[in-house]
């Protein structure tokens, strides 16, 4: 899938780097419950990565400079449980560009093809001003706010045009 500027895709192996930074990343980790040890992400990632539906590599010129991830949500949350959840993680140095927004919106436009009529809902601390931007400018619509992982949540839903 191609925007003006990106390329979605599915993941392969020449992106295994890039995932561990992503994952190593303290400013990425920063509302994940921080960044993960890169020696672990290097024993556990494998070369062949996960392909499955809804999970995007974001391709700026070649590289990877994130991940888009549309998933049936398992019960992390209790206000997903059963629902289509969006999820990002973007490099740093590729944060203020409007890469996040713009793939985001692909996605979603994506996934309003494949299910038509389907809720996306999206969760992220409200001190994460960054995702709240960015939940706004996609047209989340805030459901509620909750305490969990000792942080004040925000939990919003999309709703697919009409």
């Amino acid at each position: 899938m191609r925007t003006e500027r990106l390329v979605l895709r599915e993941p392969e192996a020449r992106d295994r780097a890039a995932v561990i930074e992503l994952l190593a990343s303290p400013e990425v980790g920063a509302y994940l419950g921080g960044a993960q040890p890169r020696d672990e992400l290097e024993r556990a990632i494998p070369e062949a990565p996960d392909r499955r539906p809804g999970l995007f590599v974001v391709d700026l010129d070649g590289t990877m400079i994130g991940q888009i991830m549309l998933t049936r949500d398992t019960g992390h949350l209790r206000q997903a449980a059963g629902r289509v959840e969006l999820g990002y993680l973007f490099l740093p140095r590729a944060w203020g560009c409007g890469y996040a927004t713009e793939a985001c919106a692909a996605a979603l436009d994506w996934f309003a093809g494949a299910l038509p009529g389907e809720p996306v809902v999206l969760a992220t601390q409200t001190a994460n001003v960054g995702s709240m931007r960015l939940a706004a400018k996609l047209g989340f619509v805030e459901v509620e706010r909750f305490e969990a992982y000792g942080a004040e949540q925000w939990f919003g839903m999309w709703s697919p045009p009409a």
